[in-house]
């Protein structure tokens, strides 16, 4: 079984399997929403808070997610495993990296639409 995930910082959707993590079935994808360190939890780098949808966690390790972070949806990518559609928000180191990204695709685009009117 598949679900739909949504990441709002980047605005990309990809399926993921329900036996993969969020962060696995997004690679495997090819796409780049989440950002990708060590793959096991102990960098903390695929932060991401869960906006909507169900999901089952692994242990976390707690230098990087505590406790109420948890409780809140606060979680790492590659320790969640969708139960339905997911909508996140990357957050935590990488976040701003991502936004600006984004922030240059969208003005590049603007600028190439408005070039060939």
């Amino acid at each position: 079984m598949s679900f739909t995930v949504d990441i709002i910082n980047t605005q990309e959707s990809y399926s993921c399997r329900a036996e993969e993590s969020l962060l696995d079935g997004m690679a495997r994808l090819g796409r780049k929403g989440i950002p990708v360190g060590c793959r096991g939890g102990g960098c903390g780098i695929c932060k991401i808070k869960i906006e909507t949808g169900d999901y089952s966690a692994r242990k976390m390790s707690r230098c990087h997610i505590t406790q109420e972070e948890q409780d809140a949806g606060i979680v790492l990518a590659c320790k969640v495993f969708p139960e339905s559609d997911i909508t996140l928000s990357v957050i935590g180191k990488c976040q701003r990296q991502f936004e600006r990204k984004c922030v240059k695709a969208e003005s590049f685009l603007l600028a190439t639409s408005e070039s060939t009117e």
